[in-house]
């Protein structure tokens, strides 16, 4: 039964828990194991409608913990399904991202905006950071590159896609993409987005807490 379950999405498995009162908080996995126990059990969960109200009891009598926007936001939390390659490829970058230097503007301890802003190539023929002074920080360079496999993946594994509306969303594969909506699409747009990355099990990236 449990193979039956980790073929489903996200969607179908709160749908199933819905229909047997059972809480739809939590990951995937933890959906599942709601499930399983609740075929395992039955009369336990009968039995516990009656119980006095405790802190499980609570979660499953708010009939407000669904509309408040909380649960879509920790139920999202899909993970991409990756080959031992690309494992690799991902951990090697984390090692080699703990190697590489702060890269910092010239005289960014001078200047408050300098510190703030990015990095920007040095200039002057006296610029002793130009000049590769060990004191003044170090350089962008092409040795300081990270692993090609890895490129522009998110650090869960996923590859970023761009979403402006729903209709963007039929394009992304949710086992290896993931959705990062654009930042100019406003909250009632972005609330449709999120309710149907839910139906299509894709994980969103940057989803708000109270969108």
């Amino acid at each position: 039964m449990s193979d039956d379950f980790s073929s489903m999405t996200v969607a179908q498995l709160k749908e199933l828990l819905k229909e047997r009162d059972l809480p739809v908080s939590g990951n995937k996995k933890d959906l599942i194991a709601r499930l399983e126990g609740a075929d395992e059990a039955p009369v336990q969960e009968e039995a516990s409608e009656d119980a006095p109200e405790g802190k499980d009891d609570a979660w499953e009598d708010d009939d407000d913990w669904d509309s408040d926007g909380e649960d879509d936001f920790h139920t999202a939390r899909q993970k991409p399904v990756l080959d031992d390659a690309t494992r690799e490829a991902l951990a090697l970058r984390a090692a080699q991202k703990a190697k590489t230097p702060s890269f910092r503007r010239t005289e960014w301890f001078r200047y408050a905006r300098l510190s703030r802003s990015g990095w920007r190539k040095p200039k002057g023929m006296d610029n002793k950071q130009r000049r590769n002074y060990k004191y003044r920080g170090s350089l962008v360079r092409v040795g300081h590159g990270k692993v090609a496999a890895a490129r522009g993946l998110h650090p869960s594994g996923f590859a970023e896609v761009m979403v402006h509306n729903v209709a963007d969303l039929d394009a992304i594969d949710p086992a290896v993409e993931a959705a990062r909506i654009g930042s100019a699409v406003g909250g009632r747009k972005r609330a449709t987005i999120h309710a149907r990355a839910d139906e299509l099990g894709i994980r969103v990236l940057n989803r708000r807490r109270d969108a």
